[in-house]
This record gives C-alpha cells, structure tokens and sequence, in this order.
C-alpha cells in the first residue's frame, strides 16, 4: 500500500471555511448569552457601597418570594398532576384544543397574563364581582401573587407530567389491572414512581418560573412592600432608590435559578438513563 492511500482525504476548502464561519458566528451568539451574567455578577460584586443596604427589604421580598412560591407549588402539584394526567390516558374530546389553551400561558406575554387575571378575579370581573358582593377581594393581595404565579407557572408542569406519563407504556398498567390492582393503586404504586424525575423536573422549572414573575404579579396584584413585593419586583422598585438592593436581589434570583436549571438537567439525565437501561 503506498503513502498516498494511507492518507485520509483531504477536507475541501469550502467545509474548512464553513466550519470558520459556523464557529464564529456561534461564538458571538454564546458571548452575547453569556456577558450580560458575567456583567451581573461583577456589577454586583464591584458596586460601591455609598447607599445603606436595607435588609429589611431584601428579607422580606425573599420571604413573600418563598412562601408564595410554596403555596403555589403544592396547588400546581394537587391540581395540575391530575389534569396532566387526564390529558396523557384518557380520550379526552378536543384535547389537542384544550392542550394548547393549558400551554398558551408558556409563551402568553405576562401583561396580557396580568389583564386575564384582571378580567376575572378584578373587582368588577367575571369572578371578582360576585366575589366582592361576598366581601372577598382578590386583587392586590397575597393570593392575588399566588394566582399570578399559579397561571404562569404551572403549564410547565402540567407539559411535563403530561409527556411523563404519555410516554408509559400501557403494558405496566394491564400487569397490575390482572394482579388486581384497582386505579388508585396503579397510579399511586406505578405510575407516580416510574415519572418521579419526570415530574421533580417540572416541577422545579415551574418553582423557578413562579419566583422569577413579574408582569402579571405587578398588574394583577401590585408592589406593595411587605404584601405583593416578590423579588423581581423588588428589583424593579429599587432600581432609582438603591442599585445595591437591586443588584444583590438580582443575584440571589440568578443563583436560585442557576441551582433550579442545574437539577432539572440532572434529572432530564437521569430520566434518560433509566429510560435507556
């Protein structure tokens, strides 16, 4: 065998300059992704300390953050596991209808979001005018935040545990039917365990979704210190008063969501490895 047919073929100058171009333009899309993080961090790391930090405030948003968010995350895991499940087993009628209408807030502006909420729960809404006969108001409230989240939020889980349990096969529910297993017993025994990570995953990008919204928080239940004002929303009242505040709770918003990512990606993984042993 000669030399020459030892050599691999040599790569044609137009794949060369295609992969310099790809490369390139990647790399800009990636710089551009990741600055405005690096910048974040520095910002707030570098920000002379000429104003007084209110920790109060910081506190406190922190606190309304994570207290609404819990209150939030068990609603989307009693209401929300049952509809995903009825949409991933049952002959649903127009369920591809009613499934893009459960998804639309996913990708709904969260103002518009906010002005839904308005138009229902608000004091001359669908639902906030009988309410307020009852003398129940909603809006500007603490579950007023709750609602806002609840609406943004729980499509998340609702998609994942509807993929989740779509993607069981039928075969593990007929073997425990002719064991003798009622309904109750293959959901709770079989079902749940097998879409654990599945639906952890969702459920923590929801938690993360729910404490990082603001548009339809601040519309539909306002900023009030103490009462409506979550962390984005601090980050926005504290822009003009103290950038301090706002950098160190745009931070803490950053690391929580970072930690959130970080497990959803290892649970997808997970998730995955299981399904291919």
């Amino acid at each position: 065998m000669t030399d020459s047919a030892k050599q691999p073929p040599a790569t044609p100058a137009s794949a060369i300059w295609l992969r310099r171009i790809t490369t390139a333009l990647a790399c800009i899309m990636a710089f551009f992704l990741i600055v405005p993080l690096v910048g974040l961090v520095w910002r707030a790391l570098t920000l002379p300390g000429t104003a007084v930090l209110d920790q109060n405030s910081i506190g406190t948003a922190v606190l309304l953050s994570f207290s609404t968010t819990a209150v939030s995350i068990l609603l989307i895991i009693l209401f929300g596991t049952p509809l995903a499940f009825c949409l991933a087993r049952y002959p649903l009628p127009f369920k591809r209808l009613i499934t893009v209408f459960i998804e639309l807030p996913i990708v709904m502006p969260p103002v518009v979001a906010g002005l839904g909420l308005l138009a229902v729960f608000g004091r001359r809404g669908l639902l906030g005018l009988p309410l307020a006969e009852l003398g129940i108001t909603i809006t500007f409230s603490g579950t007023a935040v709750v609602l806002a989240q609840l609406f943004v939020a729980s499509p998340f889980y609702i998609r994942a545990a509807q993929s989740r349990f779509a993607a069981l096969p039928r075969e593990f529910e007929d073997a425990a039917a002719v064991d003798g297993a009622n309904s109750w017993q293959i959901f709770w025994y079989i079902m749940l365990p097998l879409s654990r990570n599945g639906l952890l995953a969702g459920l923590i990008l929801s938690w993360a979704r729910a404490l990082g919204e603001f548009g339809a928080t601040i519309l539909f239940a306002g900023n009030l210190q103490g009462t409506t004002q979550t962390m984005p929303l601090l980050v926005y009242a504290s822009l003009e008063r103290d950038l301090r505040i706002t950098f160190i709770t745009a931070l803490i918003l950053l690391g929580l969501a970072v930690v959130a990512f970080g497990i959803t990606r290892w649970l997808t993984g997970l998730d995955a490895h299981e399904s291919w042993s």
